[in-house]
């Protein structure tokens, strides 16, 4: 199911090769873009559900992955997105290891945010 704030948020496609791992080995996934504590500012990759989002979090998008049956939900800080707005976020991965929450961390990459400044 794609909202309308689906085109602010893309996977590379080495990005959605590594969901799809992830999405055999843990079901439905999710996303919660960190506002600045642990890893800096990471994507971190959740089973769906096991962060806690609220009334403070905002859903920028839930992204259909070939080969994944779940949408993937993308979330971030309300007051992160307030900075971000004006960007289009492309999740992408790197080889290193990233934060020890994120479900990629025992792979020996890291999801990391490259991005677009798009027009107002």
């Amino acid at each position: 199911m794609e909202t309308q704030e689906s085109q602010r948020v893309e996977f590379t496609p080495e990005a959605a090769a590594l969901l799809r791992r992830l999405g055999e080995q843990h079901g439905p996934l999710m996303f919660h873009q960190s506002g600045g504590c642990c890893d800096g500012s990471a994507p971190m990759c959740y089973p769906e559900g096991e962060f806690r989002t609220g009334a403070s979090d905002v859903l920028l998008a839930e992204l259909a992955v070939d080969g994944v049956a779940e949408p993937v939900g993308f979330w971030m800080s309300k007051s992160q997105y307030d900075l971000w707005s004006h960007t289009r976020l492309i999740v992408d991965v790197v080889p290193g290891r990233g934060s020890g929450f994120s479900l990629e961390a025992p792979e020996g990459v890291r999801f990391l945010i490259r991005s677009r400044v798009i027009g107002a």
